[in-house]
């Protein structure tokens, strides 16, 4: 997993781009790449939670699913809270 830290407290990013892919008629990371601008090599990173994107890239995955970022993307803290501010 990838992640940041906010006042010195570590955030862990997840995300459901696998399962976004296979309700998408089984996109393939290739597809998803092509759609969103990335090389598959970075789709194959961010499923395996080993590179956290760009917001950038962020939204332009989420558009590619039309679904909101937070779809896509989640952030909680070491710890369990989804929540940055807890």
């Amino acid at each position: 997993m990838s992640g940041a830290f906010i006042m010195g407290r570590k955030l862990i990013i997840t995300n459901n781009i696998r399962r976004l892919r296979f309700f998408a008629d089984e996109m393939t990371q290739l597809e998803l790449a092509e759609k969103a601008g990335a090389s598959r090599q970075t789709i194959i990173a961010l499923e395996a939670g080993k590179y956290t994107p760009s917001l950038e890239l962020a939204f332009r995955i989420a558009g590619v699913f039309g679904v909101p970022i937070t779809e896509v993307f989640e952030c909680k803290q070491k710890g369990g809270s989804t929540s940055p501010d807890a």
